[in-house]
């Protein structure tokens, strides 16, 4: 059985013979087919194209065609079509209509569907088209692919595709996940060993760029690579050559590189986590794939796919899904995408009671929506902690370099405070004024209030009342208008915050002078302004 031929109608012979000739070219098989034939799914038609004006058996091809062998139906008309009529075709032409544009659209849209048979990659939607689309077009050619998008998309499946549409395809596909590898066995397990290159090297081990040699290696979750083995990687998409662990003779390779992550290469890049060079010579051409979330329209589909798949995998008859619970899944966020869709329905269809999936086979966190599963987060699932700390590095990096910020300030106000209960601190013409808290030369007890000028040394000390009833309290007059008031029971964050106040101030709020002005850095002035919620 031939699963790559295309029936052509001989409703217009001429254009007919054009398509057979022009399909033919393309590496398809062709067959012509009366008005009255009968078609058969043995036949392995993967498209009908109908020619011509001639309505005589156009409704029973169509037909047969969709009903029966369900593979897709151009049409090439000069008459327009009613709408009913319209629906059925996936293409319509105008006649006369150039055999190169029917052809060209025809074999991607042939190979979108082998693509899809191949691989197991199912969807309808426009996102998963464009996709299939790209892998299409890029699969013919030798450039190196990069293959973005959130773990449990299908990297890997589209990775196949690429390799099985390829001039390559009779040849290796060895795939690789680097992020499972120590730094070390990675590149022993890539470029292979040779014997005694370290301990337990106790013979010479050929890698999987060389088992790969005239075929494709995938390279999966790239963004975990070491920059020493990045370096290497390099060397064989400039030269594609390599030598072993241990070796000292080069090997050269004919091997195309499919490279995935669920990072933004970007963003490590501009960290130096990543070669900048290598992204680029990796990022050739790139797919990246939807998540589930954005494609919901084929969530249906896929659930239907894997009940035949579990169903048939366990031995167990099922019926499918009710729509309740269809349409609970397709609420659903899908934070694992189609891999967590793909284990779901398995689990369900073990572990269901009856014969469909109802909603109350559905687990509760998926019913309700999954909690916290909308919130925005840093990594979109629950990731191996060499790569939670890649991500967190630059965050984390920042919370310890301000909580050392704060340290630092924090002594440096155990100090001043030290200062202040020895009767260190605020003299006047040889006496001190403040000694411990709530005392006058560190003896007398006050009530008094003691103000400082935020910059200006004081030039004069008077006494003022407020009121009959109110003791004196002392106040040096500085020459700005701001003044720092020190009360009886403040604690060293009200000092702080009339400091900063005082200081944003005397300087016209200009930030830059209060940090001098206060002997502090500029980034923890903003931060205590934040702190304090001086902003306003």
């Amino acid at each position: 059985m031939n699963d790559n031929q295309v029936l052509i109608s001989t409703h217009d012979l001429s254009t007919a013979g054009l398509l057979r000739d022009g399909f033919e070219s393309s590496g398809y098989s062709t067959d012509l087919v009366t008005p009255d034939e009968e078609l058969s799914p043995e036949d392995g038609a993967v498209l009908l194209v109908l020619t011509g004006s001639a309505e005589q058996g156009r409704d029973s091809l169509v037909g047969q065609a969709c009903d029966k062998l369900h593979i897709p139906v151009f049409v090439i008309t000069s008459k327009p079509l009613v709408a009913e009529m319209s629906a059925c075709f996936d293409e319509v032409f105008d006649d006369p209509a150039l055999v190169s544009d029917v052809v060209l659209i025809g074999s991607r849209l042939i190979e979108r569907g082998r693509l899809k048979r191949l691989t197991g990659i199912v969807g309808e939607t426009d996102a998963m088209n464009e996709v299939l689309e790209r892998v299409v077009q890029i699969a013919p050619v030798e450039s190196t692919v990069l293959v973005t998008g959130e773990s449990g998309t299908g990297k890997e499946l589209v990775a196949r595709g690429i390799h099985a549409l390829s001039p390559r395809r009779h040849e290796p596909f060895i795939a690789v996940n680097v992020a499972a590898l120590s730094d070390t066995l990675l590149e022993s397990e890539l470029f292979g060993h040779e014997k005694g290159a370290f301990t337990g090297a106790i013979a010479a081990r050929r890698g999987l760029f060389e088992l790969s040699d005239r075929g494709t290696i995938f390279l999966d979750e790239v963004g975990d690579m070491a920059l020493s083995t990045q370096t290497k990687i390099l060397r064989v998409l400039e030269q594609r050559e390599f030598h072993k662990v241990g070796g000292e003779r080069n090997i050269k390779v004919d091997v195309r590189i499919v490279a995935a992550t669920n990072q933004d290469l970007r963003r490590l890049v501009s960290f130096g986590e990543f070669r900048r060079d290598l992204y680029f010579r990796l990022n050739v051409l790139s797919i990246t794939l939807p998540a589930l979330r954005h494609r919901k329209a084929d969530i249906p589909t896929l659930v239907e796919t894997f009940v035949v798949e579990a169903s048939a995998r366990h031995d167990r008859e099922f019926h499918g899904i009710s729509s309740d619970a269809m349409e609970i899944l397709v609420k659903y966020s899908w934070p694992g995408n189609v891999r967590e869709l793909k284990n779901l329905v398995e689990s369900m269809v073990v572990l269901s009671p009856g014969r469909m999936i109802r909603p109350q086979d559905i687990p509760e966190e998926v019913r309700t929506g999954g909690g916290q599963a909308l919130l925005p987060v840093l990594i979109d699932e629950p990731a191996r902690s060499g790569e939670a700390r890649k991500h967190l590095r630059p965050e984390l990096e920042f919370v310890f370099r301000t909580l050392v910020d704060l340290r630092l300030d924090m002594d440096d106000l155990r100090r001043e405070f030290e200062v202040y209960r020895r009767g260190e601190g605020l003299t006047l013409k040889g006496e001190t004024l403040i000694g411990t808290v709530g005392s006058v030369s560190g003896d007398t007890p006050i009530d008094s209030v003691v103000e400082v000028g935020a910059h200006t040394p004081p030039s004069s000390l008077e006494v003022f009342e407020e009121s009959s009833l109110a003791e004196p309290r002392w106040k040096f007059s500085p020459s700005v208008d701001e003044a720092v008031v020190f009360r009886p029971g403040m604690t060293m964050e009200d000092v702080e915050r009339q400091t900063i106040t005082a200081a944003l101030s005397s300087v016209s709020g200009n930030r830059r002078k209060a940090a001098k002005l206060l002997g502090i850095g500029e980034r923890t002035l903003y931060r205590k302004i934040s702190k304090y919620e001086l902003d306003g």
